[in-house]
């Protein structure tokens, strides 16, 4: 069951991409110098992201922990 382990860290790396990918809108959006109403709205734009990669990084190492337990 080594693959599994494989397949669900590839799969949190994923989900750790974009992450990454998130802070960097977010971050890049506060730099921008936007009024209030325009940094909420690109902070909300960028939010499914945000979940969906946190979401792909709790399965992927729930995989892994799967394949640890059938090792």
């Amino acid at each position: 069951m080594d693959w599994l382990i494989w397949v669900g860290a590839a799969i949190s790396l994923v989900g750790l991409v974009g992450l990454v990918a998130s802070i960097l809108r977010v971050n890049r959006a506060r730099k921008a110098g936007l009024s209030d109403e325009e940094l909420r709205a690109a902070v909300q734009a960028a939010m499914p992201l945000n979940l969906g990669s946190l979401f792909l990084s709790v399965i992927g190492l729930m995989v892994v922990m799967l394949g640890l337990a059938f090792a």
